[in-house]
């Protein structure tokens, strides 16, 4: 599928170009300084429109409705003359409810997208967040984390005051879906991302300061409650680790392996997705430590001394606990459940090739 994104290099189009292109889409970027010569050969090109492009942080009420309203007109426009089948993902924000000139150009677009009699799908994303927000700009969750990971001040005007969140990954997942034909949206009406998260400022701040401390504690993995703390703790890891880390993601047909931080002196943190059925390991380390936690999942953990073959078997449900992998000791890791299982991996060593400590071997001695 050929896929143009508008914003492409904002927050939420930088996350939705690697998404598709991880999902094998051919992708044409478009951003505020690209020409519209482009555009239009986008335009005439593509299966698929995912309009992003906006302005929220101008510095005149006037471009609101230059970034916002106009902005989408003209591509309403050139569409019509150049493409009038190619569909439309287009977002708006739960602001285009309020009665400020953010959300008053938001309403436009989407009364200019209604109208168009084009294939448009609109979304109202609520508060965005996730890995590589902008602090300091219009997000408070990027600020909070941030100052927290930086330790700067946080202020708290109103710590009761509750936000309704969307996650960067749910969203893109959901556009994704839409483009795949994997789900049945309707066209003109305005849509939402689920899940939707509520949390108060002050609960947030209360969660990074908690994270901050466990992952340089020798706990080094928090106690994680549902799917928000988890997402927010992937995010505030981006902030956390060391400057100019760079982090790696794997997929296969076992499921997927995310790098989320990496400290030199406090070690590294990933996230390993299993489908059910599938067993992940069977190698050990001389002298790297770790820590698994099965945060959402049933999963089994093995241990095998390879020196004497003695075994050491878990099997963790969901958040029960944290288990301690043993250098020289061969391990595996085995979603059991009926879902996909996710597990926090901490090692107390940024991977690197040359000094990687990672053998293979079975845990089961008849392999």
């Amino acid at each position: 599928m050929k896929v143009l994104v508008t914003g492409s290099k904002g927050f939420i189009g930088k996350h939705m170009v690697e998404r598709l292109k991880r999902a094998h889409h051919e992708v044409f970027e478009f951003d505020i300084n690209d020409s519209e010569t482009s555009l239009i050969e986008f335009i005439q090109e593509a299966d698929w429109i995912i309009h992003l492009a906006g302005v929220n942080r101008p510095l005149t009420v006037e471009e609101f409705y230059d970034g916002n309203t106009n902005f989408t007109k003209k591509l309403i426009d050139l569409v019509k003359r150049f493409n009038p089948s190619v569909k439309i993902i287009a977002n708006s924000s739960t602001q285009a409810a309020l009665d400020n000139d953010y959300g008053r150009s938001k309403k436009m677009a989407e009364d200019a997208l209604i109208s168009s009699e084009l294939s448009v799908y609109i979304y109202r994303f609520c508060n965005v967040f996730g890995r590589g927000c902008r602090p300091n700009y219009n997000s408070a969750t990027a600020t909070f984390c941030y100052n927290i990971a930086h330790d700067l001040d946080v202020y708290v005007r109103d710590p009761e005051y509750v936000v309704n969140y969307n996650y960067v990954d749910d969203i893109c997942e959901e556009l994704l879906n839409v483009v795949e034909n994997k789900v049945n949206r309707k066209l003109l009406v305005i849509l939402s991302v689920k899940p939707q998260y509520s949390c108060s400022l002050g609960k947030q701040v209360e969660l990074l300061k908690y994270f901050k401390k466990c992952v340089q504690s020798d706990e080094h993995l928090p106690t994680i409650h549902d799917e928000f703390e988890l997402k927010l703790f992937k995010t505030f890891l981006w902030y956390l680790s060391d400057e100019g880390s760079s982090f790696n993601y794997a997929e296969d047909e076992r499921g997927s392996f995310e790098e989320l931080y990496k400290s030199k002196e406090h070690g590294q943190i990933s996230l390993n997705m299993a489908y059910p059925g599938i067993t992940k390991g069977a190698h050990y380390h001389t002298y790297k430590k770790e820590i698994f936690y099965p945060v959402i999942g049933h999963c089994v953990i093995r241990q095998r001394n390879i020196h004497n073959n003695d075994m050491i078997e878990n099997d963790v449900k969901d958040n029960e606990s944290k288990i301690d992998i043993i250098p020289e000791y061969t391990h595996e890791i085995t979603n059991v459940g009926k879902e996909n299982s996710y597990t926090l991996m901490w090692i107390s060593e940024v991977y690197d090739p040359k000094t990687h400590d990672t053998y293979r071997a079975p845990v089961d001695l008849k392999e």
